[in-house]
């Protein structure tokens, strides 16, 4: 199939953009990086009547250091995550889940903005920002605002982004000393979607976990936060006795649905497998 034929409106700034949709009404949608959008238009699962280009606003590009918080644009592109020297330094997490997303050509492409926009609940970085405690800038007719990443998944690709809003950037606290991250997913095959995955940050002293936060993706409509898990390990040191008190938590943290290939009681053994891996790998870094 192809695409219905649309107009194009290219912005230059985001007021351009704001002004560009509430004229536009419904039947419009912004494109930056377009790997999900593209594909939606040639199967006609989307079919705007205008697509208004966000790639040529500078402010939605360059990742900075903004006093305690690491400010990342929304265009910033998926192998930025790799290469930046920021990101590595104060935000390891997402330097780490980066190999995972998708394929090269995807990567080259694709924007960390989008991705968070976009919230599929088996995307890597929805869930890290999660972990990270990150907060998303958001930018409407009505000014600027900042949403905490625990408010801004609110179900199955549905953000607190209103319509007509456009994501400006991702605010990521500094990474300090004492803190360590570990991430990994298991899929079928690298660069498929995962059948689970998961990402944490711990504050530490020593082996002791002084706060902890845990993102699983892959497992709900949304990144998921396993709550229980952080609260049986917050204040414990690391030890295989925690560990499996953690693995046991995730029992009222997850709820993943059946599927046709993979049965909701698997995907919840993947997922305690994989916090026991991470887990394992904090400790042995202390």
């Amino acid at each position: 199939m192809k695409a219905r034929a649309f107009s194009y409106f290219r912005a230059h700034t985001i007021g351009e953009a704001l002004e560009a949709h509430a004229g536009a009404g419904d039947d419009v949608r912004f494109i930056a990086g377009g790997q999900s959008l593209v594909p939606a238009l040639a199967l006609r699962l989307q079919a705007p009547r205008i697509l208004i280009d966000i790639n040529h606003i500078a402010e939605l590009r360059g990742i900075t250091r903004d006093g305690e918080w690491l400010r990342i644009g929304a265009l910033t592109r998926h192998c930025e995550m790799l290469t930046d020297p920021l990101i590595a330094e104060f935000a390891p997490l997402l330097r780490a889940a980066a190999p995972f997303v998708a394929h090269p050509a995807i990567r080259n492409r694709g924007t960390f903005g989008g991705s968070v926009a976009l919230a599929d609940p088996a995307s890597e970085f929805p869930a890290m920002v999660l972990a990270l405690d990150a907060e998303i800038e958001i930018a409407g007719a009505s000014g600027r605002r900042r949403v905490k990443a625990d408010d801004f998944f609110t179900d199955l690709f549905e953000t607190a982004i209103a319509p007509g809003e456009i994501l400006v950037a991702v605010h990521v606290p500094l990474f300090q000393a004492g803190q360590r991250v570990a991430f990994d997913e298991l899929a079928r095959r690298r660069g498929d979607y995962a059948l689970v995955g998961c990402g944490l940050l711990a504050t530490c002293q020593g082996d002791l976990i002084e706060r902890i936060r845990i993102a699983f993706f892959s497992v709900g409509n949304v990144p998921t936060r396993a709550r229980h898990a952080e609260t049986a390990l917050t204040g414990n040191r690391i030890d295989a006795a925690r560990i499996a008190a953690a693995q046991a938590a995730l029992d009222a943290d997850l709820s993943p649905a059946d599927s046709d290939d993979v049965p909701a009681a698997m995907r919840l053994h993947l997922a305690r497998v994989l916090l026991g891996r991470l887990l394992g790998r904090i400790g042995e870094a202390a």
